[in-house]
Formats: structure tokens, sequence, C-alpha cells
């Protein structure tokens, strides 16, 4: 595990099948980080393995240390890629299995959608833990049952770990899961406008 993982408040997330092309998927990146974020994780839920791997260094190429990078999924191509850290679903390797592939000095995190996975995830190496979706949120064809506040909350009393938020969070509501336990809110498409913008007003309400 990575000793005390702080993570920025904005959990930015670059959803490749949102996008034209991998010029725009750069351009994208840029801007968010030129807004301030930090922390990007890069998702791509069906190019092959070849093509993400491609996406993933030129990500890399383009933000050199001015941004972490999580992969999402893949702890092979975190590695191959150069990634700072890797996310994994409830569907995906374990963290433990994962951390034999990403080593001890990338940060892991693994998502969570009801109290028995956060307790169980809290067991494990993952080094932070996602909880959602919060809100209703069309980023996932089956998105699991939303858990609302009161489930960051009760994510809160289960574990140590930082505790990422996800689903429907928008500028509207963001400051209210911050204050319901999260340490940091990972965005998809309400950061997909004006990326620049979204991410300074995203940090800036979370002061």
């Amino acid at each position: 595990m990575v000793p005390e993982l702080k993570l920025p408040r904005l959990h930015a997330i670059v959803d490749a099948s949102l996008v034209a092309d991998t010029t725009q998927l750069l351009e994208f990146a840029s801007e968010l980080v030129a807004g301030g974020a930090t922390l990007l994780q890069y998702r791509n839920k069906s190019a092959p393995a070849r093509e993400m791997l491609a996406q993933a260094r030129s990500l890399r190429t383009r933000l050199g240390p001015s941004a972490q990078l999580v992969m999402n999924d893949r702890a092979d191509l975190c590695v191959a890629a150069e990634f700072d850290g890797l996310h994994l679903g409830q569907d995906d390797l374990s963290p433990d299995a994962a951390r034999k592939v990403v080593g001890p000095s990338r940060f892991i995190g693994y998502s969570t959608h009801n109290p028995d996975q956060v307790s169980g995830a809290n067991q494990t190496t993952a080094d932070y833990l996602a909880i959602g979706p919060v809100f209703f949120t069309t980023s996932k064809a089956n998105p699991d049952p939303v858990v609302g506040l009161e489930g960051i909350r009760a994510a809160r009393k289960l574990t140590s770990k930082p505790l990422v938020a996800i689903g429907g969070i928008t500028l509207e509501n963001c400051r209210r899961v911050i204050e319901a336990g999260a340490d940091s809110v990972a965005v998809i498409s309400g950061l997909l406008r004006d990326p620049r913008k979204s991410a300074q007003d995203f940090l800036r309400l979370m002061r």
C-alpha cells in the first residue's frame, strides 16, 4: 500500500468513448490540467489493448509530471504505460492480486456500491475506495443502485481509507458530497462542456 495517500478534491475521469479520437482525448486532458486537475483516470471500455496502451502512453507523454494518471481496470497496462495508479471494479482483479502486478509504489483504488463491499474492500491492500453511484448517472449502461449521501456517510464510518464519491456529481451537489464524508469526487460528464472552466469551478466549490 502507498502510505498516507492524499487524494485531490477532483478525480477527473477521461473517458475515451466521449471524444472523437486521441487528439481530442489529449486536448481534453490538457484542458483539465490547465484548470487545476492533478489526477486523471483514463477509462476505455471498448478499445483493443494495443489502442488503449497507445492512448495511455500518449497521455503520459503529453502531461508528464503535471498530473497523476490512473488506469481503469487493467493492471498490465498501468505498468506498461507508467501510470501512477490503478482503479478496479468489482468484476476486475482483486486489489491484492493487482498489487502483485503493479507493485508497492503505485496506488490502487477499488469501487464499492454497498456497506458489505466497503467493509470487504477495507481489508484489502487498496489505497482508496470509491463509493457510488451517489446520484442517478448515465455514464454506465447498467449502474448499481443509487446510494445517496447516506451511502457516503455509511461508507465513511466503515473505512479510514480515502473515499472517492462517484455517480451523478455536479457543480450543484459536489459540496454536499464532500460534507457527507467524501475526500474526493469523480466526475465524467460534468467536465465535458468546458473542461478547463469546469475543473476550476469544481475545485473552487470544494475548497
